[in-house]
């Protein structure tokens, strides 16, 4: 039978550094890579690990949940493999490198910049061994091990109760395979037996399949392969598996097994405080409890293949599952990289096929945010091609950046589309989110149509009772994500929504709202220690147990005029009491009650509210005036950026540019500019002063900057499309004269 022993310990060390023992799961870049400045270490870090010692006539492999960007491998000093992509599981044999005892593997991972997706996004790309290694040992004749990362059985489930299973073996000449099937209560529902084969597929019947009903009865099957040598099982393996369909109607939305399922979500990145990407099972389950607790059915899981365990988790718990790979961000024209593309593609296919949670896969995210080009489009319709092929029974999707055109031919290559939306964070205002939704359906009917991402960053200590668009405030957050909620519940012609992002995550070139090496759009804090109100907006649109929720309670300190308190609830109404003492009561509109001109007495108040049942109760003092701590030092800043250049104003400027020797210029590259701290606040005031760019376009531009060295470092500002179609040859000269002053 199979053995499978997990590796737990291990030597690392950097090149020119001493070796550590470390305990896998592990990364390096779990601190440095969120603590700011966008200078977390990428190179290759060396892993050394003792393996157990071999059993003579088997056969030994080592299998690595992840390891990113690249991994190098060797046994006692011989090479074995090289796997390319950080998030999927891959497997090398090792039976021909082992001696009797003391073997031996050292693992070379690199997350430097490479020909590897993803090349450049708004997160840290952790590098390591941050998932689980195992050392398996099984008989000659065993259940394919090396099918790209996968348990090699694939199981395809109709809802009428057919069921194929492929299963694929290693010198399996002399023996059987046999498939069975059981119920969730361990009930054999279905049985077969025949000779195997290098690929072996069987044609299975079920009687009266109970349905995986998402999050009302996620009813889980199980297919069980056995390889046999004579009665001997010399090789097993499991996996659970579900009977449901699925379809899409762009006018009425997700069904689920022909009954309609509004798919309204989340998504979520991989990575903890303090852990970066290795986070253990126990944190993927307390991420799923906090997802279940606010109401969500689906998640999409960006951007990139998420750990097994969290797909077992979301089988058990009925969650709807958006899976993709990282085609995100940045396009690589090389070979190598459309070829990376196809590679992690095949293999988040192959490993999660039997998870009945996954309804779609997606090709991209924002790949398109350089521009377009034949060949990226070429390589997207290779992805959606594949998807086809390897899975014909679930949906291709993908997630556009917001200016992609109504018209563009991408739009109709995956069965469904979802775009990513800032309206009122990064550009506009937020009620523009509901023009744009209903324009692109009115041109487009035929396109099953949702919403990818949308958010704003929000700290959660920040506070205001006047919120507006940027001012990072929990307020801010709330009333952005209940205003969306309205626009959503109202379009049910959306097929999928999924809010950015449930939790805090890593962004280690950030620094915005107070906050360093964060990207704070989460509903809950990076350390999950704390749900913002955001996150009850939720609840009280989505959950069924009666819930009430008095915001604001890190709003503690209250000046004059700040005596305003926002409720949810999924019930009809709210009670408020003010130091025991009963004030109002009013009826919920939109699943919220606000309460303005609380009447508090001096020092501290204790409010609580009340529906018929449930109740919440926060504690408040009533101060002589505004506490300054709740506002950001440098907002008023931030949105007067441009005032320094009034001084520079002159409508006769010459436009010709001109470079001086030692200072720098518009013919820089951005990843030079942004080494040197003058340069961003330059930059900033240059958007800031233009004269045809409205507020909103200048806030989008500037909330990026962040973004701009590490995406299109490579570049000058000018070789940027959005920069270069937004600024006049007057304004580049401009920024050219003031760059000239700082230098080199």
């Amino acid at each position: 039978m199979r053995n499978q022993i997990r590796l737990s310990n291990a030597q690392f060390w950097k090149e020119g550094q001493e070796k550590e023992n470390v305990l896998l799961p592990h990364t390096w870049n779990n601190l440095d890579g969120q603590d700011g400045g966008g200078d977390y270490w990428r190179g290759d870090g060396h892993y050394e690990i003792q393996l157990p010692e071999p059993n003579a006539g088997k056969r030994q492999y080592i299998e690595f949940g992840a390891a990113n960007h690249r991994a190098s491998v060797y046994c006692n000093g011989e090479f074995v493999g090289e796997h390319k992509g950080g998030f999927s599981a891959f497997r090398f044999e090792l039976t021909s490198f082992l001696k009797q005892t003391d073997n031996t593997v050292t693992v070379i991972v690199n997350n430097e910049k490479q020909p590897i997706y993803p090349q450049r996004a708004d997160f840290t790309f952790c590098g390591g061994l941050y998932r689980e290694v195992c050392f398996i040992e099984v008989e000659p004749a065993h259940i394919d091990l090396m099918k790209d990362g996968s348990t090699g059985v694939f199981v395809t489930a109709q809802p009428n109760g057919a069921v194929r299973v492929d299963a694929f073996t290693v010198n399996s000449e002399a023996c059987q395979l046999e498939i069975v099937l059981t119920d969730a209560e361990g009930n054999v529902v279905a049985q077969e037996k025949q000779d195997a084969q290098d690929h072996t597929p069987f044609h299975l019947t079920v009687q009266n399949p109970r349905l995986w009903q998402g999050l009302e009865d996620p009813y889980c099957y199980r297919c069980t392969a056995n390889l046999l040598l004579g009665d001997v099982i010399v090789d097993s393996v499991s996996s659970d598996f579900g009977f449901r369909s699925f379809r899409v109607d762009p006018e009425s939305g997700f069904y689920l097994n022909g009954i309609s399922t509004p798919l309204r979500g989340v998504a979520k990145h991989q990575d903890r405080k303090d852990k970066g990407w290795a986070a253990s099972n126990a944190d993927l389950e307390e991420d799923l409890d906090l997802i279940l607790e606010m109401g969500a059915n689906t998640i999409r899981l960006g951007h990139y293949q998420h750990p097994q365990h969290f797909l077992d988790l979301c089988d058990k718990s009925g969650l709807v599952l958006w899976a993709e790979i990282p085609f995100i961000s940045q396009f690589m024209p090389e070979q190598e990289a459309f070829d990376n593309t196809i590679s992690q593609m095949t293999e988040l296919i192959a490993q999660n096929y039997n998870h009945p949670s996954i309804c779609c896969w997606g090709i991209q995210n924002e790949i398109t945010i350089g521009g377009w080009s034949e060949g990226l489009i070429d390589n997207l319709y290779a992805l959606a091609t594949l998807v086809k092929k390897l899975d014909p029974f679930r949906l291709s999707t993908m997630a556009h950046i917001g200016g992609v055109s109504d018209y563009h031919e991408t739009n109709y290559l995956t069965d469904v589309v979802s775009f990513n939306y800032y309206f009122g964070w990064y550009s506009g205002k937020v009620h523009d989110t509901a023009e744009r939704l209903d324009t692109y359906h009115k041109v487009n009917p035929q396109v099953c149509y949702g919403v990818s991402e949308y958010g704003a960053d929000c700290n959660v200590d920040i506070h205001s009772t006047k919120p507006f668009n940027h001012d990072y405030s929990e307020e801010y957050g709330a009333y952005y994500h209940h205003e969306m909620l309205k626009m959503i519940s109202q379009r049910p012609y959306l097929w999928a929504t999924h809010a950015w992002i449930m939790f805090d995550f890593a962004a280690d070139a950030r620094d915005e709202g107070g906050m360093k090496g964060i990207n704070a759009k989460g509903l809950v804090t990076q350390d999950r220690k704390y749900k913002k109100d955001s996150y009850y907006v939720y609840q009280a649109y989505w959950t069924k147990k009666p819930m009430v929720h008095l915001s604001g309670k890190r709003f503690t300190k209250r000046g004059p005029g700040e005596n305003i308190f926002t409720v949810y609830t999924n019930e009809d109404a709210v009670r408020l009491y003010v130091n025991g003492e009963f004030v109002a009561e009013k009826p919920a509109v939109d699943h919220a009650v606000v309460f303005e001109n609380v009447a508090l007495v001096p020092g501290f108040n204790t409010l609580s509210v009340k529906t018929a049942n449930a109740e919440d109760t926060g504690e408040f003092e009533a101060v002589s005036e505004a506490w300054q701590d709740y506002t950001l030092p440098d907002i008023e800043d931030a949105l007067q950026a441009g005032n320094w250049f009034d001084s520079e104003r002159d409508d006769t400027d010459n436009e010709e540019i001109q470079i001086l020797d030692g200072f720098y210029s518009v013919e820089d590259v951005v990843g030079d500019l942004f080494t040197n701290e003058q340069i961003i606040p330059v930059v900033k005031g240059w958007i800031m002063s233009s004269d045809h760019l409205d507020n909103g376009e200048k806030m989008l531009l500037i909330s990026r900057l962040h973004n701009w060295g590490t995406m299109w470092g490579d570049r000058t500002i000018y070789q940027i499309k959005m920069l270069n179609e937004s600024f006049t040859p007057l304004e580049k000269a401009r920024l050219n004269r003031a760059l000239s002053k700082i230098r080199k």
